[in-house]
């Protein structure tokens, strides 16, 4: 009985065994079905491709060309053609790493419930692309084209194909300027600036932006002209409200009337690198009805200061049908486009080294200053001694409007804290007159050419005195 129960224990042994080895044998033909590969399993242009559709997520897109590209829900939907071309691109030449061939079990690759479905026709022929399981011990995702096999991707499809409807928009073309030569503005604001090198009125030669009152050309600051420019070319125009909008669109937005209305008229270079003309026209609006509520709640005197800075706000390129939501950070920088807020804000626009004289009254005394020599090798004088005018000319450079509501028309009613002549190299400016008189504890007025020009800050006046008293009584 023993030797009968030994044989069968070495029998069933004997069973197991060969079921193993059975079981690596057949794992054995299942690997070598998996081949590495390198090649382009699929080739097809991207031009040649008539419709395209994708689901992914619970969602789906389709669309199909027709001269161009349309989305099949809406024709009206503006269709980035670039990011089509993008979506089709990789199937040009679609390359694998991996070929596993005579699959039984989609299910190993997540390919019997696709995580993603691509369709592509052209007039010759539909394809199916199915995308199943990411493998992280290879990185890259296992993918059918529907010829049997299953592949390793070398690039996941799934990269480009997560989006959405709103990622397929063709967004209107924002400001793109090699020059500008006119900004007009209309509405809140009412008036043009224009592009001017060497005009007379100019401070210095870096003033080439100019408005005109009076039937004068006055210059801007170019600093901030610029820096208006690059705002409007950096705005974001990305998060549209609405593709199509309808004149009723348009009123809700406040857009039927614009607060502001900026145009841009500027030169760029075209693909072959020659100057053309173009134009630019962005509007911008707050929400309207949150621009009655807030009108209310001043009238009722409610205001909350965190309701002032939470607001929504629109803008709209051109004549187009997209409007866009824009920050409040955006709307406000584009609302800056008043004549204060762009203008010079130094009491002395001018280079100091245009300077020659400097006439000064403080105090009831009376004091010149005089240079010698052109430009940055003048030197400097006080009753015919040689003095170092950098503290002065720092001062001097300092005194400016701090913020664009410094600047006022009120005629000086205090006492008189210094006041200067400068005699300037300049045809258009041969004398500049700056007055500074007592206004409160924290600010003096300013009086330029007898004009009231903008509150300063009082510690900035205190030391210009003190800069002359420097050289005057050393």
């Amino acid at each position: 009985m023993k030797r009968s129960k030994r044989l069968s224990v070495l029998l069933g042994i004997l069973v197991v065994a060969c079921i193993a080895t059975f079981a690596v044998m057949q794992m054995e033909e299942k690997k070598e079905q998996i081949k590495n590969s390198g090649e382009i399993v699929l080739e097809v242009p991207s031009g040649d491709v008539q419709s395209l559709n994708w689901e992914y997520g619970g969602a789906s897109l389709a669309f199909h060309k027709d001269g161009t590209w349309l989305y099949d829900d809406d024709e009206a939907f503006p269709v980035d053609e670039d990011k089509i071309h993008d979506l089709l691109e990789q199937f040009e030449s679609f390359g694998v790493s991996f070929i596993i061939e005579e699959v039984t079990d989609l299910g190993l690759y997540g390919l019997d419930d696709p995580i993603c479905t691509i369709q592509f026709a052209t007039e010759e022929r539909s394809y199916e692309i199915t995308l199943g399981d990411y493998s992280h011990m290879d990185s890259e995702r296992y993918v059918s084209i529907g010829d049997g096999n299953v592949y390793l991707a070398k690039v996941d499809p799934l990269e480009t194909f997560d989006v959405v409807l709103r990622d397929m928009i063709r967004h209107d073309r924002g400001l793109s300027y090699d020059r500008v030569s006119q900004i007009r503005f209309a509405g809140a604001e009412n008036y043009s600036i224009f592009y001017e090198e060497d005009n007379a009125a100019a401070y210095s030669a870096e003033d080439v932006y100019f408005t005109t009152q009076s039937g004068n050309p006055v210059p801007l600051d170019s600093g901030r002209v610029d820096t208006y420019l690059e705002n409007l070319a950096l705005l974001d125009l990305s998060s549209y409200v609405t593709y199509n909008a309808t004149e009723e669109d348009l009123s809700a937005f406040g857009l039927d009337s614009p607060e502001l209305t900026i145009t841009v008229d500027c030169t760029t270079q075209d693909a072959d690198g020659k100057e053309v003309s173009d134009s630019f026209t962005l509007s911008v609006s707050r929400d309207p009805e949150e621009l009655a509520a807030l009108a209310e709640a001043d009238e009722a005197d409610e205001t909350d200061e965190e309701d002032e800075e939470a607001f929504t706000a629109y803008a709209q390129v051109g004549e187009s049908q997209i409007v866009y939501q824009i920050s409040e950070y955006d709307y406000n920088n584009l609302m800056a486009a008043s004549f204060n807020q762009l203008r010079h804000r130094e009491v002395l626009p001018a280079d100091f080294t245009d300077v020659y004289q400097v006439d000064i009254s403080l105090e009831g005394a009376a004091y010149t200053m005089t240079a010698d020599g052109e430009d940055d090798d003048r030197v400097w004088k006080y009753e015919e001694e040689e003095i170092e005018i950098a503290g002065f000319q720092d001062a001097l450079e300092h005194i400016s409007a701090e913020y664009s509501d410094s600047f006022t028309t009120e005629r000086p009613s205090g006492r008189k804290e210094i006041s200067l002549t400068l005699h300037l190299d300049h045809e258009t400016y041969p004398t500049l007159e700056i007055a500074l008189y007592r206004y409160d504890g924290s600010d003096c007025l300013a009086t330029v050419d007898g004009k009231p020009f903008a509150l300063i800050s009082r510690s900035d006046v205190v030391e210009l005195i003190e800069s002359v008293n420097a050289i005057v009584l050393n």
